[in-house]
């Protein structure tokens, strides 16, 4: 049950990464694009892929990730690695609900009369959080394989529990 769980976690975790890709790729094409329709398309279709295929992946990967921490010895609270991913992945779940809104209204405006000029700075704040979201994505990533080393208070006294509980029962 385990691996499933841990397939799960990871597939969901990779998949946002892609998506913010695939996010990032249709934001640049939007504001790069001399075709009126295919900005308009690229920002339709960021709005879908923002609400039908970025969040439900982010709650997934949070979701699939407190079970993962749960339901093994890393613990949710034992390491700061596991600490510090948990953080990241709300905090990158809240800022992606945040900045749909943006999203919404680009779309919004691609569906009701095109965008012009006066948006630009909207545009460009798209571009601008899908890559950071990216780099944000990545570092969860990175934090996952290296696992660096360091218990927290709570990881270093469930050790010493442990360790005391394994002394009492090997000297019986």
């Amino acid at each position: 049950m385990r691996k499933v769980a841990l397939t799960a976690h990871v597939a969901f975790s990779v998949g946002w990464l892609g998506a913010v890709g695939a996010f990032l790729a249709l934001a640049i094409a939007g504001l790069s694009s001399g075709d009126a329709e295919l900005a308009r398309a690229a920002y339709l279709a960021m709005e879908l892929t923002g609400w039908y295929v970025l969040v439900p992946l982010s709650l997934a990967s949070l979701i699939t990730g407190l079970v993962q921490s749960l339901g093994t010895s890393w613990g949710l609270f034992r390491h700061y690695w596991v600490l510090l991913k948990l953080v990241i992945t709300v905090l990158a779940t809240a800022v992606l609900l945040v900045h749909m809104r943006p999203v919404s209204h680009l779309a919004d405006l691609a569906a009701e009369s095109g965008l012009t000029g006066a948006h630009t700075a909207t545009q460009i704040q798209v571009i601008a959080d899908a890559g950071a979201a990216a780099v944000v994505l990545l570092v969860a990533i990175g934090l996952s394989v290296f696992k660096p080393r360091g218990l927290t208070r709570h990881g270093w006294r469930a050790q010493r529990q442990n360790g005391a509980q394994q002394s009492a029962h090997s000297g019986s």
